[in-house]
């Protein structure tokens, strides 16, 4: 007797299974907000790297669960497969956890660890992916099918409140939490690993309680086998024979015509599965392309409140929840009313399309967002910046070089780095200048692929010169970088945020990151003696800044430039890009499941779960392959994948033409040969609703 929760028909098993859902998908969800930017800035990997390693990691999570499917259906069980996977989740994501603890080895050791617990991760959550939510609809009565359908609908809401809870707390976690001195991925990782515990723990507790179906043997493995005893036996007999029409008929010495006949329906429809992957192509790099994306633009708020660049992505979560009621309540009656026919296929089409908007908008918004970027010099070239320190103002040339022509004013910012043409890997510029009527040389040795900043002082009126190399790359984070340079004859002790340095005279501080904000009150000191605070003024995300310490009337006086440009876009400019693709979100992946469940069997569900999972693996080996193999700009990148995605939906559409609906109500008649089909425009409105528990159970959230 299954034990009810009090004054209704729901197993009070549900509780538990739904509880248990929500923590892994925190769990699974936080972990995987803050992955990019842990390859970036904890690994030091390129963003080229780190995206690729990010989709292989994701390729996975949707590879595995066939095997979790294959596990639980033909040997343990569905209880005991979420058990066991679920053992091997937590020990991947503490492997993980620890993997990104700065005093546990060295790189190769936190590389081999955050690799190792990836695939751990992988098996785990890919595993119980097709297993959880399947379990929970076995703990139903079969005459309660309106509370298994309202199950569902709680169970789809648990998983994506834990993914936009997870993607908007992990970040705060890794940014705002220091440790070892730096972001704390540690921690950022470790709750989520907490979060898995409780989520094992929670649905172990249930077990008394748990109504649990014996292993019925799996159809994907059955299926598998008929169409490989069909080809061998097609490829054995060289004679025609025209009672059999199609290739599967050659499997009927060994199977049933029924078995047969429902996988000839599946495969037209896995055939129509072709061009899907182009699609999960583009939407998972919200968390990869999207997020580098975010770290170079403002993500201020006002002064006092700004958001993580790996936050943004719960905006997907959010908007779905907002989505999905307005297509069913409100788009798709409006569209009816215009008396346009609305047919899965095409709303598929129609969710490629927005994905592809949404590319488009991220490239209008890449174009604008790298207009502050310092890109590095090619091989053969140095960047050069030359500061003014002198006190008047200062001709520089250089041999061989049309650079710098007007005269350089006292404590100018220069505009730009300028491109210096070595024609070799090294070279010795030789740079003459003209100081107060007196000309002098200023010799450097100077490497390719590198930025310098020239420093001009004066000393008993003679010019010195300093030559520093610059770090122009802007941080993955987002956060400014801040160095000083010491014109005074003294020592200068600073106090930035809860570091305290020294610059010695005519020295340059190394590049620090800080926090984005307002610095009033620098705390600073000539040997024992303090100095009034030094005042910055704003610090801003995704600049670098190099502060002139100058002494004027008895006082430290800060003088700051602005090497690399503050991001100017600000983040609220991802938001068209992000409601696109949740439209298309919305239109593509609900609407593909249902259509997918209304033209096949009920026995072979499954199968076509497996086939809709794959599409998505193959999506993201898809951007694996264009991240390490194209080497592209990065908005002609994402131009590149609005237009294939753009082509695939005009070959989708056309199969979609030609592609006939069956009629759920009618499928028994093909068993025995019928085949009554209906026309694309004709689609049977009940073969798009129907199966609605199915749908919940396999959203691509899970």
């Amino acid at each position: 007797m299954t034990r009810k929760l009090c004054g209704t028909n729901y197993p009070t098993s549900i509780c538990f299974i739904v509880v248990n859902e929500f923590c892994e998908r925190f769990s699974y969800y936080g972990m995987k907000a803050v992955l990019t930017l842990y390859f970036l800035t904890y690994l030091k990997w390129d963003k080229d790297l780190s995206t690729a390693v990010y989709h292989a990691f994701s390729s996975l999570c949707y590879f595995t669960p066939i095997l979790g499917a294959v596990i639980a259906d033909s040997w343990l069980g569905k209880f005991k497969t979420i058990v066991y996977l679920s053992i091997i989740y937590v020990i991947g994501h503490v492997v993980k956890s620890v993997g990104a603890i700065p005093t546990v080895g060295n790189t190769d050791v936190h590389i081999a660890l955050s690799m190792i617990g990836l695939i751990l991760i992988a098996f785990g959550t890919g595993g119980i992916k097709p297993c959880v939510s399947a379990f929970g609809g076995d703990q139903f009565d079969e005459e309660n099918v309106k509370e298994r359908q309202k199950f569902f609908s709680i169970f789809y809401m648990s998983i994506n409140a834990g993914s936009l809870l997870s993607t908007l707390i992990t970040p705060i976690l890794r940014g705002d939490v220091q440790c070892f001195g730096g972001d704390c991925y540690a921690l950022a990782f470790g709750v989520p690993a907490a979060l898995m515990v409780v989520a094992l723990v929670v649905f172990i507790s249930g077990s008394g309680l748990y109504k649990r179906n014996p292993p019925e043997g799996n159809v994907l493995l059955e299926v598998c086998r008929c169409i490989g005893f069909a080809i061998k036996n097609r490829w054995r007999r060289s004679k025609y024979d025209p009672d059999r029409k199609h290739w599967l008929d050659w499997a009927e010495e060994k199977y049933s015509k029924c078995l047969i006949q429902e996988i000839k329906m599946v495969l037209r429809v896995l055939l129509l599965y072709i061009p899907l992957p182009m699609f999960w192509a583009l939407f998972d790099q919200q968390g990869s392309r999207w997020t580098i994306q975010a770290a170079r633009m403002n993500m201020a708020f006002g002064d006092s409140f700004s958001i993580q660049p790996d936050q943004i992505q719960m905006l997907n979560a959010l908007l779905i929840l907002v989505f999905v009621p307005i297509f069913d309540l409100i788009i798709y009656p409006l569209v009816g009313l215009c008396r346009i026919k609305i047919t899965p296929l095409r709303k598929m089409a129609m969710g490629m399309i927005f994905a592809a908007l949404a590319f488009g908008a991220a490239t209008l918004v890449e174009i604008n967002v790298v207009k502050t970027v310092v890109e590095p010099p090619p091989a053969e070239n140095c960047h050069m910046q030359i500061y003014n320190l002198a006190g008047s103002d200062v001709a520089v040339t250089i041999r061989d070089s049309d650079l710098f022509p007007e005269p350089l004013h006292y404590l100018e910012d220069p505009p730009r780095y300028e491109m210096v043409q070595l024609q070799t890997s090294s070279k010795i510029l030789y740079i003459n200048t003209t100081f107060q009527g007196k000309s002098s040389d200023c010799n450097q040795m100077v490497y390719e692929k590198k930025s310098y900043s020239l420093i001009l002082t004066s000393e008993a009126a003679a010019l010195r010169c300093k030559l520093v190399e610059d770090f122009i790359k802007k941080n993955d984070t987002g956060n400014p970088r801040l160095r000083f340079f010491n014109t005074l004859p003294e020592v200068i002790d600073l106090t930035v945020g809860d570091v305290t340095f020294k610059v010695g005279p005519g020295q340059m501080s190394p590049n620090m990151t800080v926090e984005r904000s307002r610095y009033s009150e620098v705390q600073c000191s000539l040997g024992s003696k303090p100095c009034s605070p030094l005042d910055l003024g704003l610090l801003d995300f995704g600049a670098s800044y190099t502060v002139m310490l100058i002494k004027e009337a008895d006082s430290v006086v800060p003088h700051k430039m602005e090497d690399v440009k503050a991001n100017d876009i600000h983040i609220a400019f991802q938001i068209p890009q992000y409601a696109l693709m949740t439209a298309g979100e919305v239109m593509f992946s609900i609407t593909g499941l249902e259509f997918s469940y209304s033209q096949a069997p009920a026995n072979m569900k499954s199968v076509l779960q497996a086939g809709w999972l794959l599409t998505v693996a193959f999506g993201n080996v898809i951007v694996l392959i264009v991240a390490e193999g194209a080497g592209l700009e990065q908005w002609i990148e994402f131009l590149l994948f609005a237009c294939l995605l753009l082509g695939v939906c005009i070959i989708f559409s056309i199969m979609a033409h030609f592609y006939t609906y069956v009629d759920p109500d009618q499928m028994v008649k093909l068993y025995v040969g019928n085949s009554d089909k209906i026309d694309d425009d004709d689609a049977d409105e009940t073969g798009r609703k129907r199966n609605d528990m199915a749908l919940k159970e396999t959203s691509t959230k899970m």
